[in-house]
Order: C-alpha cells, then structure tokens, then sequence
C-alpha cells in the first residue's frame, strides 16, 4: 500500500511540476538569441548603447562620415569662392581641438578615427573601445516587458513595507540574534544539495567537494546544520551556486528581466533555474504537492528570517536612487552577472 502512496505522490509532484516547466520553457525559446547564446566576446549590441529609455545617441559611422565630409566642404569653400585671393590654408591641426556641439568631446582630428577609439557622446561618459571590450560580459539591461515589470515593483515594494518588514521588525524584537543565526545555518545547510549539483553542473569539482564536506560536517558535529561548524571550525567557505548560474556559465544568455511577484527581481534563466533548483531542497518533498503549505510555509520563515538581518538595506537603496526601479534592476543584474563571471 505504502508503495501505491508513493507512486501516486511521484506522479502528482510530476504533474504540477510540469506546466511551470513548459511555461519558462517556451519563454526561454521566445526570449531571443541573448538567451539562445552569450554575447560574442569583443561585439558590441546597439541594446548595449541604450539608455534607459531605449534611445542610444552614439555617433555611427554614417554620421561621422556625414560630419567629415561637412568639414572638408567647409575646408574647401574658401578656395572656390575667392580663386583671384589665395587664402592661407588653415591648418586644423595646428588649432586646439574643437568639441563638436552635437557629440561632445568628438573633434575633427577624432573623426577620422572615431570608429575605431569609440568616442562618446556627453551623454554616456568616457565609454571607449577599452572599455567596452573590458565589460564585454557585462550583462546589459533589457527589458522589453517594462510596464509589467514596473507594476510588479511597485506591488512587491507595498508588500514589503506592508507584509515583510512589519513581520520580519516583530520577528528580530521577539527572537533573539542568536537564535536567528541559527536557524539561517540550518536553512543554509538544507540548501547544501543545490549547492553541491551545480557546483558539479558548472565542473567545479573542488568547490563541489569542499560543499560535500560542510554538509558532513554540519549535519554531524554541527547538530544538523544548527552551526556553521565546517566556516567557524575548519575555515570551510560556502561556495554559492545555484541552476541559473549554471545556465550562465553554459553560455545562456538571461533572455530579459523579469519582477516576479512576492519574490523580486529576475530573468528568463533564472527563473527556470529557480524550478529546477526547488526539487533539490528536501524542504520541498514536504507533503504531496510539488508546492504546499508546508515547503512553501517554511520558505516564507526562511525569507521573514533573512530579511531581520537586512532591515533598512532596501529603504537605503531606495533614498539614494533617482529611479529605484531602474537602481534594482541594475544592481540585480550586475549582481548575478558577477556570480556568472566569478571564476
């Protein structure tokens, strides 16, 4: 019997599982080749010139062009008109350079090399070749569903300050600070399987050995993973990972940012990552449906937990933005861009 109650457990888990699965699965075909592959090393996208609104004032080659030949024009037209008076010819070079009014710093002996140095307009700093080609990985922010994204900030920015900081301020006053790093190494510890197959996912033996090894000693001299025993003990670091990573380092691009609701910010790749990341926490095997009360209960106390050490993180982020939207949405995918690059 107890066998026909686990199959039907299985399969039901199967069930649910599946649709989220073929929902981030389409998503991740239609999401485009920034998701299909990573940015070719050295190229540089227009998306990768944008602003934040989407419009790139960058000077193109048709419009250096277009600018050399007006000063040549203008260079020659002196001769053409007074032929009898033979004109010094002046000489540009000699002269300090003068900055083009409509491009900023790009003067006339610039244009002649200008598609080559990547000279840049006011507007976007001292952005160079040289630059460009040190951030070639950077991940750049598009972000094509705005509207939607922007709405569920706002949404995820009144749950906060009406759900999760009310909660988690009475959390921190009623537990005390020791009692909640304890129940955070044990939250860690429990996570230590999602850790341990992407760390083998990305060919990182080392890393995935030395996270076999903090699990063992965690769940054992550590009294279940109560106390981080292998980082206070043995000087065993964490090494984070997890299957959107996995997917950036197998060269897939994030396909397009995303705000989930309840959860924040996140893309394409991490969110089919996040999916395949929950089967791994045996939290999850809680109960017979793939989501429950019971996992998903104790992934709110995991959140509510978290977020008493990180009080006032947020609101600081939000008084020192111009557009907190846009601040989140950068440091998000700077942040997992890092995570990706982090050798």
């Amino acid at each position: 019997m107890n066998h026909y109650f686990t199959a039907a457990r299985v399969l039901r888990k199967i069930l649910v599982f599946k649709p989220a699965i073929m929902f981030f699965f389409l998503l991740f075909l239609c999401s485009g080749n920034s998701l299909l592959r990573a940015q070719e090393p050295g190229s540089l996208s227009i998306r990768a010139l944008q602003g934040t609104e989407g419009e790139s004032s960058v000077m193109t080659t048709a419009g250096l062009a277009e600018e050399k030949d007006i000063i040549r024009h203008a260079k020659e037209k002196p001769a053409d008109q007074n032929k009898d008076k033979v004109p010094a010819e002046p000489d540009i070079k000699a002269a300090p350079p003068d900055a083009s009014d409509e491009y900023g710093d790009v003067t006339s002996e610039d244009l002649d090399i200008a598609p080559k140095t990547g000279k840049s307009s006011d507007e976007y700093g001292d952005v160079t070749s040289e630059d460009v080609t040190g951030a070639e990985e950077m991940e750049q922010a598009y972000d094509p569903i705005r509207p939607f994204n922007t709405a569920m900030y706002h949404f995820n920015d009144k749950v906060y300050f009406w759900a999760w900081k009310p909660v988690s301020t009475g959390y921190k006053y009623v537990v005390p600070e020791a009692l909640r790093g304890i129940v955070a190494n044990f939250y860690e510890n429990v996570k230590a399987p999602v850790r341990i197959i992407n760390n083998l996912l990305q060919g990182d033996v080392k890393n995935a050995g030395t996270e076999f090894a903090s699990l063992l000693i965690n769940s054992t001299i550590g009294v279940g993973g109560l106390r981080n025993c292998a980082e206070e003990c043995f000087g065993i670091q964490r090494n984070y990972a997890d299957f959107g990573q996995t997917l950036g380092k197998w060269g897939f691009g994030y396909g397009f940012y995303v705000v989930l609701p309840f959860l924040g910010p996140s893309n394409v790749r991490d969110g089919i990552g996040l999916l395949f990341d929950w089967p791994m926490r045996p939290t999850s095997y809680l109960g017979i449906e793939f989501f429950n009360e019971y996992n998903v209960g104790l992934f709110i106390h995991e959140r509510v937990n978290d977020t008493s050490f990180h009080l006032g993180e947020y609101e600081a982020l939000k008084d020192a933005s111009v557009d907190p939207y846009l601040a989140m949405r950068d440091f998000y995918l700077q942040y997992r861009n890092s995570l990706i690059r982090k050798p």
